[in-house]
């Protein structure tokens, strides 16, 4: 049996020194075989707990962050890049809870014709990407979030998304939407149909790429 609080010290060390956060099988590979992995991770998180700096899992994977409590010491200010539009926060927060989906239907919820320029800024982003194709007439692609997605709003998983008033005061959504949205379970396909329908493009980044520049209104 593994020494638990050796295990979480080292574990610590990786952390300190990534420069983005691990998942477990990233630490395991690092670590001796047979390392207690998530249990020297629980007893990280127990120890961190209530410090300046904690232990957090964001996207399925690790890292230390300042603690909420303290972000109020953080005074230097940065200019975001590139400050979403309302048109993409509404985008993406149909996405989040109604992937995987497609862009006649974040149309049919938003009660306007979305812009090309508006799908394109949320996958250079990175924050989107595309799920697949449905097998319906004309074959449309259907559009998900991203890990970077889950990071950038400091969620675990996809279950973790909030409520409507909650994504209102994160800033995910600063206006109301049209009669119809709803907040159905993002972690569940829509129906038995639509999860054997999608076909994965992750292995196709060729047909990302010539999608972006090809798509049509």
């Amino acid at each position: 049996m593994s020494d638990i609080p050796e295990t979480a010290r080292r574990i610590e060390a990786l952390l300190f020194a990534a420069a983005e956060p691990l998942s477990e099988a990233d630490l395991a590979r690092r670590l001796p075989e047979g390392a207690e992995v998530s249990a020297a991770l629980a007893h990280l998180a127990e120890t961190s707990a209530g410090r300046g700096v904690e232990l957090a899992c964001v996207a399925g994977r690790w890292r230390f962050q300042t603690a909420a409590d303290l972000a109020f010491l953080m005074t230097e200010e940065r200019e975001e890049p590139r400050r979403l539009s309302k048109a993409a926060q509404e985008t993406l927060a149909i996405i989040a809870y109604h992937q995987p989906v497609t862009r006649a239907e974040i149309e049919s919820v938003r009660g306007v014709q979305a812009s090309r320029g508006t799908l394109d800024v949320l996958l250079e982003l990175g924050l989107v990407r595309m799920r697949g194709r449905r097998r319906t007439p004309g074959r449309p692609v259907t559009y998900g979030t991203t890990d970077a997605f889950l990071e950038h709003y400091g969620l675990a998983a996809l279950a973790d998304l909030p409520g409507m008033a909650e994504m209102k005061a994160a800033g995910l959504l600063d206006m109301n939407l049209p009669p119809g949205f709803n907040v159905p379970d993002p972690t569940m396909p829509r129906s038995e149909e639509e999860a054997e329908d999608a076909l994965d493009l992750e292995d196709a980044p060729e047909f990302h790429q010539d999608f972006v520049g090809d798509e049509t209104p």
